[in-house]
């Protein structure tokens, strides 16, 4: 296969895994791409949400679907069903196709079963690794393939492999936090809603992965928020609102949520507690935080005018880690 072939399956498996970053959480964030001999690309897919099928699975499920005609498990979300029936069904489909995997399959069997023992049971053929697993219990899926006689190279596009999982490596043993804004084109972050109703509802998929929520006082006091994750019928995490004056109406729909913890300081200590965290707030709230914040999360919304306050003159050069283009444009950021 030509390595021009590997790297353009490499790209999308990226590109399906960036779509679900941190909602696999406490998993990785993972892609995976199936290659056809002649090198055209028969499916790709990502690691949805934890106790869900890896990325090689929905990837072998959408190649098995198109190869064989057989619609069975087209729009299966079971594991265990997935494996089963492609070990039954596969008729030798796979023996020459190819993969393309963000993170090295798992070896191990937990609430899913293990990829690496399906791609060898389908004997498929190569597999393109951007990345080794850093997880003890799940590594050396490469060496049971390459006792099986499957060939497979490692390092392909492996620092944006490793980009794709710093939250995952970091949560292992500090709090990953991020901080979120939607702004319009003009940068105006105020006076209504701004995103879109895909891009809210991605926010609060977020919030029901995250434990601990940060925003400011002035804005729970002018906003009034709730910040649930009602838009996916989710969990509504923990609360810190970083205050210097511990005076609220406590009538505020978010300090009557079931179950959730609200805190009030006037520092950031409380974040230690958790091991993912989603700041949100305006300029004040992105100067406060920057020495906590490993990545940034905007959503720029095809909109001028409407509002009037921006970041103001916070100063800050950004790495971009992804750009995804929808109906508002959503990048996830880095301070370089």
């Amino acid at each position: 296969m030509k390595p021009s072939d590997a790297y353009h399956a490499m790209s999308l498996a990226l590109e399906a895994a960036w779509d679900y970053q941190l909602l696999t959480f406490p998993n990785p964030a993972v892609g995976a791409a199936c290659i056809s001999a002649d090198g055209l690309i028969l499916s790709h897919g990502a690691h949805k949400i934890a106790g869900g099928p890896h990325a090689e699975v929905y990837a072998l499920r959408d190649a098995y679907t198109l190869l064989s005609g057989d619609n069975t498990i087209a729009q299966c979300d079971d594991s265990h069903t997935i494996h089963d029936y492609l070990r039954t069904h596969n008729n030798g489909l796979f023996k020459s196709i190819s993969m393309a995997v963000t993170l090295e399959p798992c070896s191990h069997s937990g609430k899913t079963p293990s990829c690496a023992l399906l791609i060898r049971d389908l004997e498929i053929k190569e597999l393109f690794i951007a990345c080794k697993d850093p997880n003890p219990e799940a590594a050396n899926g490469g060496k049971i393939l390459e006792d099986a006689g499957i060939k497979c190279t490692f390092g392909v596009m492996e620092s944006e492999g490793q980009k794709l999982l710093e939250p995952f490596i970091q949560w292992q043993n500090n709090p990953f936090v991020f901080f979120k804004w939607a702004q319009r084109l003009d940068g105006t972050i105020d006076n209504g809603t701004i995103s879109s109703e895909m891009s809210r509802e991605h926010v609060h998929a977020l919030r029901d992965r995250c434990d601990l929520i940060v925003i400011g006082g002035n804005t729970v006091r002018q906003d009034r928020p709730t910040l649930d994750a009602r838009l996916v019928e989710g969990k509504a995490p923990d609360v810190l609102i970083y205050s210097h004056n511990e005076e609220f109406d406590r009538s505020i729909p978010l300090f009557h949520i079931p179950n959730r913890h609200v805190f009030i300081a006037a520092d950031f200590e409380r974040i230690k507690e958790y091991r993912l965290v989603m700041i949100e707030g305006g300029a004040g709230m992105f100067e406060a935080s920057r020495a906590v914040c490993d990545w940034y999360l905007s959503y720029i919304a095809p909109k001028i005018g409407g509002g009037s306050h921006t970041l103001g003159r916070v100063t800050e050069d950004f790495e971009v880690l992804s750009a995804k283009i929808t109906d508002n444009i959503i990048l996830w950021m880095k301070k370089k």
